[in-house]
């Protein structure tokens, strides 16, 4: 999925810092730029993969009082242009000082919005892939349209010691026009994203790797201005609080009915929770010190052509964060919105702020609970509210909408919400298609995944933590099940790394909870929250193979890790190229202790695509995600206290009473 940047956002102001979780500013991206320069001298050509907070130790954070000055330290990632390997380091923004500087010599760093658009340019510009398309009878090179994936690890002879985009290759027959419509199938580009050299313009028609096989031509448009005619529209179905919403937001710290939290986001990772926390009778009870996608892979499943190489970190090879949109309101977001910039830096350390690139707003989540007591004649019912925290990026073909949602009864919810254009190929019309569905004539859409991991660094009720595993058993028939229909929860703590390799396991409805040793209920249990993982997914990469290697973290749906603030991406810092001996399966052989600890739960999940003529040209939205629900952490249920209330706004279309108390 080669992305796409919206190149007029520029950089402003961020908020103050009241925080020392705050996101960096624009003028503190800007100082740790120049701090940076200065420290490898005149000369140097640096270029700036990363600048971002790096997040103080959490007795500092949890330390802090408002008002107190706050240390601010900024991480970096850079290299020089041309040359292999990079540097790290972190940058003192009062005092303008570097330290920690290391050289990794493997490194390579990810590839950045502005290098788009030049490896294409460098692909249309040489003389072969002309020629190429030439043969194809495409006359007009301005349609071209050339995409740059990461070209992942496959041991490639003239790729060793580069940094190295591969690309495929679309036709645009108009200004708007739906080019991934028009695969140009059999034509690929690898091109040195250092100096934009062309390695290698690989024609397997001409070539005799593959037959020939035809642009298609018949639109798929999706833009407004080209489509021909729309279905009567709806009666406008309004979200309307004349009053304006519940939630309060100073700086980046959120408040809504019991909860509050922090908002953050990164160019890698976009948006992130800082210690999110559920007040109850005057106690403030956390839950999430930190939460975030930390990473996700997509995986092509046809070995055709070059389609194997299609095996994307959209997150740790692009940057899910610096791809963010700038959210339009009563499209993207509806009802009473508040918007969050987020600040990101360019190739050249300056900063670029994204505006409106998280959205703050409430929406109604249904019913919270009801009973209708037959003999007194009386309903009781409450209806449920949930605060949503989103953003949306867009990798080249593909849109991933992130939601983060808060509910009233203490549940976390995390959904993907992914729509876009599928990726698309050229294919024979009619011709069976073994690893796709052919969506269109003469267009196929091969089979693939979408799995993402989340980093949840847990707090329940304090930072010593335990993970149990529960699982559902049926007893035997005999004498302590007579009738057969006796069956229990066996609870099992994950003591260490390699125990905590966990995959979910429908047939004893497996989950776990996440307790709290230390701290009881009223019934004298661990307090606890329960992860529900609702999108599980079987991996199909083979371990052992180029992209399997890379991917280790998705063959678990649940990894365990003691913190460490250095193991921050589930299969390492630097993805591009990538060989995948940095990551969870490395850092869990250690097989660290991990019960009553500062623990960390990675939870891998996502959707398995394949595509339907229904997802052509765009596809609707599907989801995925997962919930961390209360499991023992109130001592009843914590929505008995809403208050009966009845919607005045709604309307009947006859004569109806009022059921709400």
């Amino acid at each position: 999925m080669a992305p796409a940047l919206d190149g007029a956002l520029a950089a402003k102001s961020g908020p103050t810092v009241s925080h020392p979780l705050d996101p960096l500013t624009a003028e503190e991206v800007v100082r740790a730029g120049d701090v940076v320069r200065r420290h490898f001298g005149p000369g140097a050509d640096l270029m700036f993969e990363t600048i971002e907070l790096a997040e103080p130790d959490k007795a500092v954070v949890r330390a802090h009082v408002a008002g107190a000055p706050i240390a601010r330290t900024a991480r970096f990632a850079v290299y020089r242009r041309g040359a292999t390997g990079v540097w790290t380091g972190r940058v003192d923004l009062a005092d303008g000082t570097v330290a920690g500087v290391a050289f990794l010599p493997d490194a390579r760093p990810m590839i950045s919005p502005e290098e788009f658009l030049r490896i294409e340019a460098a692909a249309k510009a040489h003389p072969d892939f002309q020629a190429a398309i030439a043969r194809r009878g495409i006359a007009r090179m301005d349609r071209v349209c050339v995409d740059p994936w990461t070209a992942g690890n496959f041991g490639v002879p003239g790729e060793e010691n580069r940094r190295v985009a591969y690309t495929f290759v679309w036709l645009r027959l108009g200004e708007f026009d739906n080019h991934y419509a028009h695969p140009v199938e059999g034509l690929n580009v690898a091109v040195d994203v250092d100096t934009f050299a062309v390695l290698r313009v690989d024609d397997h028609v001409s070539a005799g790797r593959m037959p020939a096989v035809p642009v298609p031509m018949a639109p798929g448009e999706y833009d407004h201005a080209l489509l021909a005619r729309f279905r009567e529209p709806l009666k406008p179905l309004d979200v309307v609080q004349p009053e304006g919403p519940s939630f309060t937001v100073a700086g980046n710290h959120l408040r809504w009915d019991n909860w509050d939290l922090r908002v953050g986001f990164s160019g890698r990772e976009g948006l992130i929770l800082h210690q999110v926390a559920y007040t109850i009778d005057g106690r403030r009870r956390p839950i999430l010190y930190r939460a975030s996608m930390a990473e996700m892979v997509v995986p092509y499943g046809t070995p055709e052509g070059v389609h194997y190489r299609k095996n994307v970190f959209d997150s740790g090879e692009y940057g899910f964060g610096k791809l963010a949109n700038s959210l339009a309101l009563g499209c993207d977001c509806l009802g009473h919105i508040h918007y969050v910039d987020a600040v990101v830096n360019d190739l050249a350390g300056a900063a670029r702020t994204i505006p409106k690139a998280i959205c703050i707003h409430e929406e109604d989540a249904g019913l919270a609970w009801k009973h209708f007591d037959f003999r007194s004649n009386r309903t009781e019912t409450r209806r449920l509210r949930r605060l949503v925290v989103s953003s949306i990026t867009t990798v080249g073909n593909y849109e991933y909408c992130c939601y983060w949602y808060l509910y009233q009864d203490g549940t976390i919810e995390f959904e993907v919400k992914a729509t876009g254009i599928i990726n698309t190929a050229a294919c024979i019309p009619g011709a069976p298609q073994p690893f796709g569905t052919e969506v269109a004539p003469g267009v196929v859409g091969h089979i693939h995944q979408h799995v993402f991991c989340a980093r949840l660094d847990m707090e329940v009720d304090g930072p010593a933590n335990s993970v149990v595993e529960c699982d559902t058993v049926a007893l035997p028939m005999g004498p302590d099940n007579p009738m057969g229909n006796a069956f229990r929860v066996v609870e099992t703590v994950l003591a260490t790394e390699r125990a905590a390799r966990r995959r979910v396991d429908f047939a004893k409805m497996r989950s776990w909870k996440i307790v709290n040793p230390g701290a009881r209920n009223a019934v004298g249990k661990p307090t606890a929250y329960r992860l529900e993982a609702g999108s599980a997914i079987q991996p199909y990469l083979d371990p052992e193979g180029p992209s399997g290697r890379r991917a280790g973290f998705i063959y678990n749906h649940l990894w365990v890790t003691p913190f460490a603030g250095d193991e921050r991406y589930p299969a390492g810092e630097f993805m591009n190229h990538s060989t995948g001996d940095d990551g969870l399966p490395a850092w869990t052989a250690r097989d660290r202790p991990v019960e009553n600890a500062d623990i960390v739960l990675w939870h891998s999940f996502g959707l398995h695509h394949l595509p339907r003529t229904e997802d052509y040209p765009v596809q609707p939205r599907v989801t995925c995600g997962f919930k961390l629900m209360p499991a023992g952490f109130f001592d009843r249920n914590p929505l008995i206290d809403l208050p009966p209330e009845t919607n005045r706004a709604s309307r009947a279309a006859g004569d109806a009473p009022s059921c709400c108390g």
